[in-house]
């Protein structure tokens, strides 16, 4: 029995303790009360007010707390008051503040997307029939068949051709002016009907037919005629590609296309061959946006070598891109992006951090380009900056961010009056604040409960 009252007594002394505290915290940062009927410059320029206690809870007008019995604490809009948020040196080494200097420099950045290999359209050779005529032999008798050039193909004859034929050998034995004048017309007649010099030279063997011959190396793609078809002026009959390049075509995100260019040197691996790296460039950057994926198609030629690449493989394609323009560099950590905002903490010269709002471009291998807000020099925090982010949340410094633009050499931090030198004499056992003025009415010890960044969407 005597120990269930003891028990009680411990529990209501430890509640009258724990509302002496929240009473004696929200006393030491009420600012002194103006005498009656006047008013302090100070409140006519409060942001907003809040219980010290529930820092994150805003009102727009004075009164007493809804949450403690005792009266909210404005946040006063002296820019001079909270321009910069100090940091002890201890608080730094408890919360893990750690700072970088901000490079300048190109952002180099390697996409990797699957391609599938096509035909190179720019080496396709279509044989179709100049006359009227006959398929005497077919030398190729399928599809992809393999062919090189100057093989032959098919023999047709063809009278048209016949009569040309004749009409040359008759007048190849006669030398006279005339006779040499006809000979040369007869002879452009055989090459308009599609003879070349070799043709036009087996005559004088005797050859009854024409032998149409590979234009390059290559693979036979479609095949329309058989031996003994008849054919017609103008017929196709068939197709060689050739494999000395193939194109490999990729689909890139529309957010990544900016970095391809022509002429980009591009690496394709396949695992038909494992470990071996096919060369290409990027020949074009199709113009034409998938409205479905948002993607863009790029146009790839690898060489082929022994004819190993074959259209329909897929492979897999890695892009290295680098950006023309130098910009400000800072690593992914630094960046507080929200769905409306990005902004970084800038330390000054003199130890005090202020928010910075800034413009992203592109991000790779764990850098961020840095478009607007930065010039380079800066020293900004990696890690830690979402604790002081809070503060400047709570301190309404957020509020009054300008546009991004560019910062002023830091060399002129030196002449900032508002930042305050850090205390490196000061022990550690001894509570660390967190504040960006003493007379913000908000003061941050080690013990304190940190403030969770993520619970609203800071607007700017």
């Amino acid at each position: 029995m005597n120990t269930k009252i003891l028990q009680n007594i411990s529990i209501l002394v430890a509640l009258v303790v724990t509302a002496v505290s929240a009473y004696w915290l929200g006393a030491r940062a009420r600012p002194p009360a103006a005498p009656h009927g006047e008013s302090t410059p100070a409140e006519t320029a409060a942001l907003y007010w809040y219980d010290p206690m529930v820092p994150d809870q805003h009102f727009d007008k004075p009164g007493k707390s809804p949450f403690m019995d005792m009266q909210l604490v404005p946040k006063f809009a002296n820019a001079d008051e909270s321009s910069v948020i100090r940091v002890s040196s201890a608080a730094r080494q408890n919360l893990g503040v750690r700072t970088a200097i901000v490079e300048t420099g190109t952002l180099e950045s390697s996409l990797r997307v699957p391609g599938s290999i096509l035909w190179n359209q720019r080496d396709a050779y279509e044989i179709s029939a100049r006359v009227d005529g006959v398929v005497e032999k077919l030398y190729v008798r399928a599809t992809y068949d393999r062919v090189r050039k100057g093989q032959a193909l098919a023999e047709i004859i063809a009278p048209a051709w016949n009569a040309a034929a004749q009409e040359y050998l008759a007048l190849e034995g006669l030398e006279s002016t005339d006779a040499r004048a006809l000979r040369e017309a007869a002879r452009n007649r055989l090459r308009v009907l599609g003879m070349d010099a070799s043709q036009i030279a087996g005559l004088r063997q005797g050859s009854s037919g024409i032998v149409l011959r590979a234009p390059a190396d290559g693979v036979v793609t479609a095949l329309a005629i058989r031996e003994g078809q008849r054919v017609q002026t103008g017929m196709p009959l068939m197709t060689i590609n050739g494999l000395d390049t193939v194109w490999a075509e990729a689909a890139i995100p529309q957010a990544q296309s900016i970095g391809i260019r022509p002429d980009m040197t591009v690496d394709a691996r396949t695992s038909a061959f494992p470990g071996e790296v096919f060369a290409g460039k990027v020949e074009s950057l199709l113009a034409d946006v998938s409205m479905g994926t948002r993607t863009q198609r790029a146009r790839i030629v690898l060489d082929n070598l022994d004819y190993r690449l074959a259209p329909g493989m897929f492979v897999d394609l890695q892009f290295t891109a680098t950006t023309n323009a130098a910009h400000p560099l800072i690593p992914d950590s630094a960046l507080i992006a929200t769905g409306n905002d990005a902004r970084v903490i800038v330390e000054s010269k003199s130890g005090g951090f202020s928010p910075v709002r800034v413009v992203t471009g592109r991000s790779s291998a764990g850098q961020t380009e840095i478009l607007e807000g930065l010039k380079g020099g800066e020293r900004i925090v990696v890690s830690g900056q979402f604790l002081i982010d809070s503060e400047a949340s709570l301190s309404g410094m957020l509020d009054r961010l300008a546009e991004p633009q560019a910062m002023p050499p830091m060399q002129h931090d030196a002449h900032d009056g508002h930042a305050m030198p850090i205390d490196h004499d000061e022990p550690s056992g001894h509570p660390v604040p967190l504040e960006n003025d003493p007379h913000a009415g908000h003061d941050m010890h080690e013990g304190d409960a940190m403030p969770d960044p993520k619970a609203k969407d800071l607007q700017p």
